[in-house]
């Protein structure tokens, strides 16, 4: 866990008001069977398998997977610099993402995104330590980190956790 208690109060304050402004059909589903911040961010840990969505020049959807990891609070993903979902995100930096395993656990995410580190431009502040991260977890040299990736922060505007049974995700 990587999250700072102010970091996790406010993931909190998303997960309430997300879950407030939800259809009463989802509040059915997802209110008894959910996570709060602290235990949400216990269970995703490592890469978490992203089901990523973009939106093309014509309004059409766009799926694809991508390697997600949890920190801070937010989805951290990356593509190729070339791949089609980076230039969906760079003419339309909107995106939703969903981690799901099997019926044990949905997180369902909404929300516009920051490139971490741009190709002409100043990356994140924090970006070295977000980059040493990715480093330790794919390896030294898993890519030309400065041309061959781009990451993205996804800051979430929406966010709710379907988890019917918190001791199958923790064992």
């Amino acid at each position: 866990m990587r999250e700072t208690p102010q970091e996790l109060e406010e993931l909190q304050a998303l997960l309430d008001a997300s879950l407030s402004r939800s259809t009463s059909h989802l509040r059915s589903i997802v209110a008894e069977r959910t996570l709060n911040a602290e235990q949400l961010t216990r269970v995703l840990t490592g890469m978490c398998t992203l089901a990523l969505s973009t939106v093309t020049a014509k309004g059409e959807p766009r799926i694809s997977g991508a390697d997600g990891h949890f920190l801070h609070g937010r989805w951290l993903f990356g593509t190729a610099r070339d791949a089609a979902k980076a230039r969906h995100l760079a003419a339309r930096p909107v995106a939703s993402v969903a981690h799901m395993r099997g019926d044990d656990l949905g997180v369902f995410t909404h929300g516009t995104v920051e490139i971490l580190n741009p190709r002409d431009g100043e990356p994140a502040a924090d970006w070295p330590g977000l980059l040493a991260y990715f480093k330790d977890f794919y390896g030294e040299n898993a890519f030309d980190w400065d041309n061959d990736v781009v990451y993205y922060r996804l800051h979430p505007h929406w966010m709710t956790v379907y988890a019917p049974d918190l001791a199958k995700l923790t064992s």
